[in-house]
């Protein structure tokens, strides 16, 4: 039996079989091949504790609902991460609280541009950045919170990602469009000029 690779599995594609009766070696080869790429990207949207937490409960709930999956519709990858995306919902009120919060701070000016060192500045001006980006991404609908971290963290294609949310690909490339159009609009990158250089 060949061993499942990011992408691929023992029939050389990420279809496998799921309703067999033996559940377990499938599995197994499905988490080896998914689970810490899974984990990264959950751990960029919830933190590494939760991430740990829902990639064991994405395993659980894929295993439990083996028979839904549907091998003719999607690859097991697009599959689980949807699984996931749907758990992940389930932490957005944190997620948008924490998002709001850093929004806050860079309005409120906690995030200051203090300090002599260069290095302290370049900081500041990161901080400032994720603040502005954090702010854009919490006004964000979840639907298109989602879509555009799926591609950006989670390093799906965009056609993955129409698997794992259930819409069509055409869809999640105008989601794409607009998301992108609005938030060079809502959060420009901004360049120090000449005085604060």
């Amino acid at each position: 039996m060949q061993v499942i690779r990011e992408g691929a599995d023992v029939w050389g594609h990420d279809r496998p079989d799921l309703g067999g009766a033996d559940p377990a070696p499938v599995f197994a080869q499905l988490f080896d091949a998914h689970a810490a790429p899974l984990r990264r990207y959950l751990a960029r949207r919830a933190g590494a504790e939760a991430a740990n937490d829902l990639v064991a409960e994405t395993f659980l709930v894929a295993l439990r609902r083996r028979e839904s999956y549907r091998r003719d519709l999607g690859t097991a990858r697009a599959w689980l991460y949807g699984i996931a995306t749907n758990l992940l919902r389930h932490h957005v009120r944190s997620e948008l609280r924490g998002l709001q919060a850093s929004a806050r701070l860079a309005h409120t000016g906690e995030l200051s541009h203090a300090g002599h060192d260069g290095r302290v500045a370049e900081r500041v001006d990161a901080q400032t950045r994720a603040a502005q980006l954090a702010g854009a991404l919490a006004k964000l609908s979840p639907a298109d919170r989602d879509t555009l971290l799926l591609v950006s963290w989670a390093g799906l294609e965009p056609a993955e990602v129409a698997e794992a949310l259930g819409i069509p690909p055409g869809t999640v490339r105008s989601r794409l469009h607009r998301i992108r159009r609005w938030l060079r609009t809502a959060a420009p990158v901004t360049t120090p000029t000449a005085k604060e250089a």
